[in-house]
């Protein structure tokens, strides 16, 4: 009994030590982020929600009402202007509009991405994802040597010789199109543009023919959407893989990432197999890397697995930037009926009013000045240009679609309209994306007249890339064809 009582007592003892032990550290924490908050005050900002978490409650709250966050963020620039804070826990972020910094940050290596964000993609629920690639690589010269390997492959002169892929698959579509025209079936403008694009990439970058126009067993797209939803929770909810009722969901993810990266490795060696065997291969995307690739001193042994996390970047990033960039505009076309005269000047309009990706991010490493407030080192900065798209301070009447902004004769906006990024780091396959779009939306528009199905809306949905939340759904009919009564 009395040692019964000893141990009782000894684990008493041990669990107040215990609870003291949280206690402090919870009293240290909380001190930290008065530390934090004394530090950053005097930055404009939104009142916060509670003293620890911050503005936290009200972008959760947005989010689960299936509200669209940016819209919040474009209401705080207006009411707090060109740099303000948002604060969750200890973190803060700062919200920028400045052209003047937009200029100095995004045009200078000297200013990394932000770690917050982009190191914690390496994974996706413990399964690599983009792992070191172009996206989330934090070390400039590490970022630089892919670069320089990636560029030639994506230049305007090699794509302008994959011009005979695009305008093959585009004609696929348009045959898809006619035939829908001819049967009075709706089309999801948003689903076919993902097929083709899709059907695009793999033919120009891999020489593969997928064919998803026709044939709807293909996993990868399905790999694709589950990648991006879980790429949303993941860095929006970090709780979310703590919830039983997720796993099933977590499982799905893990296996799409599994097999985009399976896929990519069976689908580079043996392209590397065929180039050592002295075999024809296919003059890609792929094919152009790997000599460039060659050609690099020092390839370091994981250059297959950075191969690898540029292939899950690409079907993932520029994919997707691609899809929804031509889905949104293809829709903005509808209402304005647009010519392939104004095809340049919609589709820059179009990226101004729904830019793809909606902003990037960068850590400050050094106290600077923003906009006449200073800012202390240490904190990451956040440029969106969706909500640089629609401040009537650079745009007047802002919500109007007008393409006539981007007339030639016209002012060019100073560092608030960046659809792709800017300077060194910005979207490696924005000729890519310009490219295809060009084509596809001169077929279109030469071939169809279109108008969109009731309840169809402006509405957008946010999956890391912004979409057309309603698919765009239109009846076609052929350019000319009198209209069904």
């Amino acid at each position: 009994m009395t040692l019964f009582h000893l141990i009782a007592g000894w684990i008493g003892y041990l669990l107040i030590c215990l609870l003291g032990l949280i206690l402090i550290a919870f009293l240290c924490f909380c001190l930290y982020i008065k530390y934090i908050h004394l530090k950053y005050d005097h930055i404009p900002g939104p009142p916060r929600d509670s003293f620890i978490f911050g503005h936290s409650p009200t972008l959760l709250r947005e989010m689960s009402n299936d509200r669209f966050v940016h819209d919040k963020f474009l209401e705080w620039a207006e009411t707090y202007g060109p740099v303000y804070r948002i604060n969750g826990m200890h973190v803060v972020v700062l919200c920028v509009t400045c052209p003047e910094t937009t200029k100095e940050v995004l045009m200078s290596p000297k200013y990394p991405k932000d770690s917050l964000v982009y190191k914690r993609l390496f994974n996706l629920f413990g399964q690599r994802f983009f792992g070191n690639g172009l996206i989330t690589a934090q070390n400039h010269d590490e970022w630089y040597k892919q670069r320089r390997i990636m560029d030639p492959a994506f230049s305007s002169l090699y794509l302008r010789g994959q011009m005979g892929v695009f305008n093959e698959r585009a004609e696929k579509l348009m045959d898809k199109l006619a035939d829908m025209a001819d049967t009075n079936t709706a089309a999801n403008m948003h689903h076919l543009f993902n097929c083709v694009t899709l059907d695009v990439i793999t033919k120009v970058a891999f020489g593969v023919e997928l064919d998803l126009l026709n044939k709807s067993d293909s996993p990868f797209p399905n790999a694709i959407e589950m990648c991006l939803k879980g790429m949303v929770h993941y860095l929006r909810d970090s709780t979310f893989q703590l919830y039983p009722k997720n796993k099933k969901f977590i499982n799905e993810v893990k296996k799409s990432c599994q097999l985009l990266r399976s896929t990519g490795r069976q689908w580079i060696n043996e392209r590397k197999m065929a180039v050592q065997n002295g075999e024809d291969v296919p003059k890609d995307i792929l094919t152009q890397i790997l000599k460039t690739a060659d050609k690099e001193e020092n390839i370091a042994n994981d250059d297959e697995e950075l191969m690898l996390d540029n292939f899950v970047t690409f079907f993932i990033a520029d994919l997707h930037e691609l899809i929804n960039w031509i889905s949104i505009d293809y829709f903005c076309v509808i209402l304005l009926s647009a010519h392939s005269t104004l095809k340049k000047k919609v589709l820059k309009e179009t990226l101004r009013l729904y830019p793809t990706a909606p902003g990037t991010s960068r850590f400050i490493p050094n106290d600077i000045v923003i906009n006449g407030i200073p800012i202390p080192a240490g904190v990451s900065c956040v440029f969106s240009s969706y909500v640089c798209g629609r401040l009537d301070k650079f745009f007047e009447d802002p919500l109007k679609f007008d393409p006539e902004r981007f007339h030639p004769d016209a002012a060019k906006p100073y560092y608030c309209y960046y659809p792709f990024a800017l300077g060194p780091r910005s979207c490696l396959g924005q000729t890519f994306a310009q490219m295809e779009a060009k084509v596809v939306m001169a077929k279109l528009l030469q071939r169809f007249d279109f108008s969109l199905l009731p309840g169809q809306s402006f509405d957008v949905l946010d999956t890391g890339t912004l979409r057309p939340k309603s698919g765009v759904v239109c009846n076609i009919r052929h350019r000319g064809q009198t209209p069904a009564a």
